[in-house]
């Protein structure tokens, strides 16, 4: 669980990926070559929004690594595993807390565990991310982004430039 200090943008979204692929992703899956992460499709990774698949393209060849993106439709997200399970055990590791600090907050998140083995893992992102950036100019035009044939506006793969120049040289 990332816990930001400033605004829900795109690029807060990604930043909030990679430190999680830095810190538990890698080690946890090593040798992947791909992720796919489950999205709702309202806020900083909306669907409509390229300016999310700009960050997820960059953040791919940061990472040199696939990422694929599958978008729940409008209002289905409570449907999404991971918040489905998670969630209500974070809501009762704060029941009746009043937050007066974002580090209160990361500290009651963190306590959130069952007998089953959840636990939570929070951080702080401290980061300033700006709110009105625009798409760059070319990336439509130059995007690696692979769009599902069946449902184009809700899933795609995002393909750093490494993986794109291998496949050529195998042709």
């Amino acid at each position: 669980m990332t816990l930001g200090t400033s605004y829900d943008t795109s690029e807060f979204a990604c930043e909030c990926i990679r430190q999680w692929w830095l810190k538990h992703g890698q080690s946890n899956y090593a040798g992947a070559t791909a992720i796919m992460l489950l999205c709702d499709c309202g806020g900083s990774n909306n669907t409509r929004y390229y300016l999310f698949k700009e960050e997820i393209q960059k953040l791919s060849g940061r990472l040199n690594i696939e990422i694929g993106i599958a978008h729940y439709p409008s209002y289905t997200s409570k449907y999404n595993p991971i918040e489905h399970r998670l969630f209500p055990h974070i809501t009762r590791a704060c029941q009746g807390i009043i937050f007066k600090t974002v580090e209160l907050v990361n500290e009651y998140m963190a306590k959130a565990k069952t007998t089953t083995g959840l636990k939570v893992f929070t951080h702080i992102l401290k980061g300033t991310f700006e709110t009105g950036r625009k798409v760059t100019d070319d990336f439509k035009k130059n995007m690696r982004i692979k769009f599902d044939e069946y449902l184009p506006q809700w899933n795609y793969v995002a393909i750093p430039a490494e993986h794109i120049d291998r496949e050529v040289i195998k042709s």
